[in-house]
């Protein structure tokens, strides 16, 4: 039998702070269509913080909940960042350091962001709506591919080292 992993009031401040980011970086790029930050946030602290970022995802999603509102993108949220860090920790898994890899990874995901969303709109009106909307959002999702490609590609490096640095410091993990 396996017992429960231990959260001490380090692991809640780091959630909260995982949790800040990525809101914060969701909203400071708010005004550029489909180009944005939560997906590499959400690979790094990944890769920094393992499973405990299940719970900064999930408190992302309470957060944009209270701020837009309940509507079927819940739902998509829901699924489509927490299937992230498993990507990601499977890819650490497997012995993955690469800032290509990960900026590949990225890149997919947002080029299948539209895909994934689909999903609900099959059960809401059939397989012609999950398509139509999936296709009509083609062109975001290209933007949100390339940005997220070239984001992480650039940015992996150097924040993966300061989380790393941070948390030696701090001794946090």
């Amino acid at each position: 039998m396996q017992s429960k992993p231990e959260w001490k009031a380090g692991d809640i401040v780091v959630t909260g702070m995982m949790t800040a980011a990525i809101e914060a970086a969701k909203t400071a790029l708010a005004f550029l269509p489909n180009i944005e930050l939560v997906t590499f946030l959400i690979i790094v602290c990944t890769l920094v913080f393992g499973k405990k970022t299940f719970a900064a995802v999930f408190a992302f999603v309470g957060i944009e909940c209270l701020i837009w509102g309940m509507n079927l993108w819940v739902i998509n949220y829901l699924y489509v960042w927490p299937l992230l860090v498993v990507m990601t920790l499977v890819m650490k898994r497997r012995g993955c350091d690469s800032a290509l890899a990960y900026a590949v990874l990225a890149g997919a995901f947002g080029l299948g962001f539209g895909a994934l969303c689909a999903i609900p709109y099959l059960f809401v009106g059939g397989p012609v709506m999950m398509a139509s909307w999936w296709v009509s959002g083609i062109p975001f999702d290209l933007i949100h591919g390339g940005g997220n490609f070239i984001l992480c590609l650039v940015l992996f490096r150097p924040i993966l080292r300061v989380l790393e640095k941070c948390t030696n410091i701090f001794q946090i993990k």
